[in-house]
């Protein structure tokens, strides 16, 4: 049934999803994470990021076009390559990668509530994790009910946590310190680039925004613009908050705090006001993150088990409201052991990682699709080099300062190849895709 034109995407709403899904928990916990590696270049990193976010958006766009369907990056990577198992590999990965960033935004609101209860860090570890897994619990609830915001209310809530932000930049730019900010690269020019693939999750969200290309007004003119509006929005108040934090903090102070320094940085210019608005912001982005995610990442499986990409249990709905309930509880007890297993170093690199190669994917389908497409090679080309080069420079630094994290996320990848190739139909790696 086609969607009455009153009920469509507006371009505001489309834009609201986008910065809705970057914006919604990585820029408050990864930021001291992105600082560490980059120093006073904080900004830069972001920016970086958003660079590979901004090219791989523009293969999104054109893919999102000419395929319209739910299936997303999964429908892609069919349409790309002959071997159907990639495109089962892909969409398995996209599932675990959805997992990663909500255990990355439960993390962070059990951090943020643990740290406005006043609990200390060891004291409230016990408390973070009640916090984590509670969020997580709750929102499965609310999803198997079938709750869920329209349009018109994530405009509002992306809405407020935009002007929270912008007001915590705007004042804090007049209390930043000079010394705070030079020398530009006092971690080395190289620490920029890992710090950019080590937060690259924070621009994680915009991929959604070709799912709802049929809900949306004037998709032609509209699917585009919203996915480059979104990104650039959250490039500028990703860089500008990094900037203000730089600027109030010291090193050390950020170090001690760590997964909350942005509410920290508030401290210098808001006190203990400034602290809890930022705290506040981050419980809210947080769970309607989480609310979001679960929602998309149990369509996913829905999605993928018609396919036969995952046992078909994972397509049971409920009678009542068509729910997918097994994807729901799957991908919510996969969060709940991944978040409470890890630390933010796992979490974090392991969504970036993840991420990295979809794009990267998603960037190398756009060019093997360019003569239907219509695109041209090189942004998708610049798109799938500075992926990968982000997602090598992101292995090394691993491998010397968290080799947990490469043991982590190899398991996990291992994983996601032996159940592609035992639970998927399309036993055969080089069986070629039936239809066109």
């Amino acid at each position: 049934m086609a969607t009455n034109d009153s009920e469509r995407l507006t371009l505001k709403e489309v834009i609201a999803m986008g910065v809705g899904g970057m914006v919604g928990g990585g820029i408050f916990s990864v930021l001291g994470l992105a600082i560490a590696q980059a120093g006073h270049a904080a900004p830069l990193a972001f920016a970086l990021g958003g660079i590979i976010a901004l090219l791989t958006g523009l293969s999104y766009a054109r893919l999102g076009l000419h395929y319209q369907s739910d299936g997303g990056s999964f429908t892609y990577l069919e349409r790309a390559f002959a071997s159907r198992n990639i495109a089962g590999m892909g969409g398995w990965l996209l599932l675990v990668g959805y997992v990663g960033t909500m255990a990355l935004y439960a993390y962070t609101f059990g951090v943020y509530g643990a740290a406005m209860l006043g609990g200390s860090d060891t004291a409230s570890m016990p408390v973070h994790h009640l916090l984590e897994s509670l969020v997580l619990l709750a929102f499965l609830g609310v999803n198997l009910y079938g709750v869920k915001a329209s349009g018109t209310s994530e405009l509002l809530i992306v809405t407020i946590k935009v002007l929270i932000l912008g007001l915590f930049a705007v004042i804090g730019l007049f209390y930043v310190r000079s010394d705070h900010l030079l020398p530009l690269f006092d971690r080395g020019q190289l620490g920029v680039l890992m710090g950019a693939a080590l937060i690259f999750v924070a621009y994680e969200g915009f991929e959604l925004i070709p799912n709802a290309v049929d809900e949306m007004e004037d998709p032609q003119r509209n699917l585009r613009r919203g996915i480059l509006w979104s990104i650039g929005i959250t490039i500028f108040v990703y860089v500008l908050v990094s900037l203000v934090a730089v600027g109030n903090l010291l090193p050390e102070e950020i170090r001690k705090y760590g997964e909350y320094a942005l509410a920290e940085a508030a401290r210098p210019f808001l006190g203990q006001a400034g602290f809890l608005l930022i705290g506040l912001a981050a419980l809210f982005s947080t769970s309607s993150a989480i609310n979001a995610t679960m929602f998309g990442a149990a369509r996913l499986g829905m999605v993928m088990a018609t396919d036969d990409a995952l046992p078909r249990v994972f397509g049971f709905r409920r009678r009542q409201n068509d729910i997918p309930w097994v994807s729901l509880i799957a991908v919510t007890l996969a969060t709940l052991a991944f978040v409470n297993l890890t630390d933010l170093t796992i979490i974090s690199s392991f969504a970036s990682s993840t991420f990295l190669l979809i794009f990267a994917a998603i960037n190398l389908s756009a060019w093997r699709l360019r003569h239907s497409t219509g695109g041209g090679a090189a942004g998708p080309l610049a798109g799938l080099l500075l992926s990968l080069a982000s997602w090598l420079t992101l292995m090394a630094y691993l491998w010397h300062h968290s080799r947990t994290s490469i043991y982590w996320i190899g398991a996990i990848y291992l994983g996601v190849i032996a159940s592609e190739l035992l639970f998927s139909r399309r036993r055969l790696i080089l069986r070629p895709a039936t239809g066109s």
